[in-house]
């Protein structure tokens, strides 16, 4: 209720309103604006100290220098067969080492911290029981989930830039600076292979959105940070299972598994964008309703933790 003076009453409790932490009393504050609560930066400071981040970090820029130490070991790819894969081309190149490296981490190893990112912020903060204190700082519950959506996102782009980026400086070093050989026969001059490389990366972040989507949803729907990313990754890996199965003809079609390695096409003399376009279709629509049902959930969410 609201006094004569239009200034909300503090000591009568007022109906939650959905998407805002506060009550009234703290509406009418004055100075307070919600769309300044939480910046981006804080945020971001705030998931940058987090252990999970720095490990992952080293993970990912640790990934290029195991392989070429295996190709060191091992004395480089085998051609078996006469068939050449992007495998076998993976030291002609500093850039075509970078494309290894995508290809031997895109279906696992780079949703892993898509998961860990975007199914471990909601879900951590109720896990410490630091969720109810945020939101009555006051945070407006929609201002909450976009500050770590945001933040959650721009962090699983970088752990994708990251391991190219670090694989192109670490094969160059190793294999030298020159053109991409591609699998199919030909190259791309070196100048062209990294435009590539980037249509490359932008796909594949996008092709995650459903899994962040994924994470996301689970994290406002649990207080157990595990269960949101562990949840995230083993759905993906059903949907690469049922992918697999060649019994569903056209129906795989709309499994975003199916398009995870839509990207090759990025990698031919001509650039072909209808897998690319169809993959990344599929991605945004399941993203953008499970984003919505995170969105929507939480609004109503009695948040006791």
């Amino acid at each position: 209720m609201s006094s004569s003076n239009g200034v909300a009453a503090v000591t009568e409790p007022a109906e939650p309103v959905p998407g805002r932490a506060a009550g009234p009393a703290t509406a009418a504050a004055p100075g307070y604006r919600a769309g300044r609560t939480l910046p981006l930066r804080v945020e971001a400071m705030r998931q940058w100290r987090r252990r999970r981040t720095m490990v992952m970090a080293l993970v990912l820029g640790a990934l290029p220098f195991i392989l070429i130490a295996a190709f060191a070991i091992g004395g480089g790819p085998d051609r078996e067969g006469g068939r050449v894969t992007l495998m076998d081309t993976a030291t002609a190149s500093g850039a075509n080492f970078a494309a290894t490296c995508l290809f031997v981490s895109a279906g696992f190893l780079l949703v892993v911290p898509v998961a860990l990112f975007c199914g471990d912020t909601v879900a951590s903060e109720a896990n410490w029981s630091s969720l109810r204190y945020l939101l009555a700082a006051p945070v407006p519950r929609a201002r909450l989930l976009w500050s770590k959506l945001v933040v959650a996102l721009a962090f699983s782009l970088a752990a994708m830039v990251l391991l190219p980026v670090v694989a192109l400086a670490a094969g160059s070093v190793a294999y030298g600076w020159g053109p991409l050989e591609l699998p199919t026969g030909g190259s791309l001059p070196a100048g062209d292979a990294v435009p590539r490389l980037t249509l490359v990366v932008a796909f594949i972040f996008v092709s995650q959105l459903v899994t962040a989507a994924l994470a996301f949803w689970l994290s406002t729907r649990t207080d157990a940070p595990l269960g949101a990313v562990g949840g995230a990754v083993g759905l993906t890996i059903v949907g690469n299972v049922l992918d697999a199965v060649t019994a569903l003809g056209s129906w795989r079609e709309f499994l975003p598994a199916h398009w995870q390695f839509a990207w090759a096409d990025a990698l031919q003399p001509q650039l072909e964008w209808g897998g690319m376009l169809k993959g990344a279709a599929v991605s945004v629509t399941y993203a953008v309703v499970l984003f919505a049902l995170a969105f929507r959930g939480f609004a109503r969410k009695d948040v006791v933790s």
